[in-house]
């Protein structure tokens, strides 16, 4: 199989994390592909209409995409159970809130990159980003004793969105007045997983 990526997409990241828990690399080869909203990869497009990545392209089958449906199937895949059966609803929601924080990130970034000076909106901008504060608002008060047990795939999800918080909105300091989810996103961006899918531009 083939995982269409880049690296500094976190919902990929999600993916390669997910890879390397589960022991997949021998099963799965990363292809980096070099795509945007406006020049869509032809791989890309060939495996997702929609035109996003992560892909996965397998053996038998259509390609799968949407990282959520990607990893629910390699968890499967590898019997990694990082959607355990016990705690499932809490991991999905997890997961979801930090696909929540990537999307509106995300949009933020395209909104800096895309956009000409002239037709960006700031005030759709700063709606994004209470998104962003909101949901991790949620993490600090409700979640970090999840984020303290056993691994799952809410954690890695969440990690990634943070990671890519850092990497592409590092000025705005999502970290103060969260002291306990920024002490965890620490203690877990140390794993060789984390450091390994680590994009640095």
């Amino acid at each position: 199989m083939q995982l269409l990526y880049s690296p500094a997409s976190p919902f990929a990241r999600k993916c390669r994390v997910l890879l390397r828990e589960a022991n997949l690399l021998d099963a799965v080869q990363e292809v980096n592909v070099s795509t945007t909203p406006f020049a869509t990869d032809a791989a890309v497009a060939a495996a997702n209409p929609i035109g996003k990545i992560p892909a996965l392209l397998r053996l038998h089958g259509p390609a799968l995409y949407d990282s959520r449906v990607i990893t629910r199937f390699l968890d499967d895949h590898g019997n990694a159970g990082l959607y355990p059966h016990a705690r499932l609803w809490d991991t999905l929601i997890l997961e979801a809130t930090a696909d929540g924080i990537m999307e509106a990130a995300l949009a933020i970034t395209y909104e800096g990159r895309m956009r000409p000076d002239d037709k960006q909106w700031p005030e759709w901008t700063d709606a994004q980003w209470a998104k962003v504060t909101r949901a991790l608002d949620a993490v600090e008060d409700r979640w970090i004793s999840h984020l303290s047990g056993p691994l799952d795939m809410g954690q890695i999800a969440m990690a990634c969105a943070l990671g890519y918080l850092d990497l592409r909105h590092d000025s705005r300091k999502w970290r103060a007045g969260r002291d306990a989810l920024a002490g965890w996103h620490a203690t877990f961006s140390g794993r060789s997983t984390m450091i390994d899918t680590a994009a640095t531009a």
